[in-house]
């Protein structure tokens, strides 16, 4: 048994000592394409998320919406906001634009390499960017429902009145990370699978440039 697969084992080496091997000329050309292609798709996506939050924000936040905002006192803080997202997500979308030329037009593994780990790191920024946007834009909302609406003002002159103001804020405190937390986890996978496929393809086509360079 140990002799037959000693023999397999023998002409399996001979069959990949056979198969012919890539030349730098080759495998340069081809991972070079492949992640310009990824990093297209990257910019493609971020471009069609951009349009589609943006399209949210027009249809949802109407006239009456704008009134509750201002009636919460912070229709100036959350427009503020907004044009701070919108004005860093299309730096955002730049960078990724940019990066896809650097890519198309880079002439060395080198180049391609360096080019490759700014991607990496401007989609970890951009999501990261967006987590810390929706913490701000919940703790935002949080304040004015609880402090400027009839609702949120019942519930704290209610714990006013039974004398337990400080369990009332621990509780409300700890259910609000514990709810913003989840959600957060969510949006992380979300991207995570979104842009985490070609991220992965992108590490891959880094370690193949990294082999030629040895």
């Amino acid at each position: 048994m140990l002799d037959e697969l000693e023999l397999l084992k023998k002409d399996w080496q001979k069959r990949e000592a056979n198969l012919p091997k890539l030349s730098y000329e080759q495998i340069y050309p081809m991972t070079k394409k492949k992640s310009s292609s990824i990093v297209k798709w990257i910019f493609y996506i971020s471009i069609i998320e951009f349009v589609f939050w943006a399209g949210i924000n027009i249809i949802f936040n109407g006239p009456d919406t704008m009134q509750e905002l201002k009636e919460m006192h912070i229709y100036k803080v959350v427009m503020a906001l907004n044009v701070i997202n919108y004005a860093i997500i299309l730096y955002f979308i730049y960078k990724f634009y940019t990066n896809y030329k650097k890519i198309s037009f880079t002439d060395s593994s080198k180049n391609l390499m360096r080019t490759i780990l700014k991607v990496k790191r401007t989609v970890t920024q951009y999501v990261w960017f967006n987590l810390i946007i929706f913490t701000i834009s919940a703790i935002i909302y949080a304040y004015g429902v609880l402090l400027y609406t009839p609702e949120g003002q019942e519930l704290v002159n209610a714990a006013a009145q039974d004398g337990d103001s400080t369990e009332f804020w621990a509780l409300l405190i700890i259910t609000s990370i514990g709810v913003t937390t989840a959600v957060l986890v969510i949006i992380w996978l979300f991207y995570k699978l979104l842009y985490g496929i070609l991220l992965k393809k992108l590490r891959k086509n880094y370690n193949e440039l990294k082999r030629l360079e040895v």
